[in-house]
């Protein structure tokens, strides 16, 4: 999915582009509730999503630097193609179906169950449109994954994957849980996904009035946010409307629900560095992004002499999304405050 609510304005910068003074370590465990946001998108979409990463103050969460979820709504999507650099978009469904057409040849339908993991490498572009003409009921999480120095620079990939591990989480009162492991790794189970840094991403499901155990990897830092229901994370209330930061050196984590709730958490080794995010573009400096943008709008504008960096996508013609302005000042790198 792209975003489309960059700050374009004369003279302004999105205040989630601007860097951050006073770096800090991640240390510790923590308990810390962060707002999600409405952002309405608008557009041809007519969509809006509650956006839960970035934070201003915490811009990743181990290698996860974006977190969307578009739904529950009824909207008749239609994304035009649109580029990546620097990151792995993971699309992980709720309700509806969508079509995903990429430039390294895919064309798939996105339905529950099955993860959609695209990696961008130095360049790729791609749509996504709701199946049908008409407005269809919607729901699914779109996140975005850093790459590191050892493979941003590398080809682009589709992967789709169908069949997911599961895991049963132990059951401190009531039923046990059951979590699938979406990206990465927990409790000594691997998704089949391709990661390039240790991570986890995983939908747990807390049965009504059971409290369960989730182990967690203490060297790395996690987060959760409520999909459906409410529970009490660490004995702190969690909605939908929430992100819930724990920090690190955590062995586990208890969570526990009166009426039932699906979770999704995420979580890794502290990423290696600091990044600039701007637009669909992940990358580490100013001079970086301006290039990226300069190459996608040289494709749109048929510019025989520019290198095809990104490419056409499927079954597309001319349509596409145009790149917005640079802001006025200078993008830095994000750094966390927590």
């Amino acid at each position: 999915m792209t975003r489309l609510d960059v700050d374009s304005t004369a003279g302004g910068l999105n205040p989630d582009a601007a860097e951050i003074a006073g770096p800090a370590e991640c240390s510790g465990p923590r308990t810390l509730l962060l707002e999600s946001r409405d952002v309405p998108l608008g557009g041809v979409r007519a969509m809006s999503v509650r956006r839960s990463l970035p934070q201003r103050e915490l811009p990743l969460v181990g290698a996860w630097c974006f977190l969307d979820r578009f739904g529950p709504q009824e909207a008749r999507m239609r994304v035009e193609p649109h580029p990546h650099i620097g990151l792995q978009t993971v699309t992980w469904p709720y309700v509806g179906e969508v079509r995903h057409r990429d430039t390294v040849g895919s064309d798939v339908v996105v339905r529950r169950g099955a993860l959609n993991l695209m990696t961008s490498g130095a360049g790729i572009a791609h749509s996504e449109y709701s199946v049908g003409q008409d407005a269809t009921p919607l729901d699914a999480l779109q996140l975005w994954v850093a790459l590191p120095e050892s493979r941003r620079h590398g080809p682009p990939a589709f992967e789709q994957h169908a069949v997911l591990p599961d895991v049963e989480l132990e059951a401190i009162a009531g039923e046990p849980g059951g979590a699938t492991v979406v990206m990465g790794e927990l409790a000594g189970v691997s998704s089949p996904a391709s990661t390039y840094t240790p991570i986890v991403g995983a939908e747990l499901r807390i049965p009504a009035g059971s409290s369960v155990r989730v182990p967690l990897n203490p060297a790395w830092e996690h987060a959760l946010i409520a999909v459906d229901g409410e529970a009490a994370v660490a004995s702190t209330a969690l909605d939908t409307a929430h992100l819930l930061y724990l920090g690190l050196q955590r062995d586990d984590v208890v969570i526990e629900s009166a009426s039932g709730a699906t979770l999704f958490l995420l979580g890794g080794e502290p990423f290696e560095d600091d990044i600039v995010m701007w637009w669909n573009f992940v990358a580490r400096s100013h001079e970086e992004i301006a290039d990226a943008r300069e190459a996608w709008e040289a494709e749109g504008a048929g510019d025989a002499a520019a290198p095809a960096r990104f490419g056409p996508v499927v079954d597309h013609g001319d349509e596409r999304i145009p790149a917005p302005p640079l802001p006025a000042v200078r993008l830095t790198r994000r750094r966390r405050r927590l």
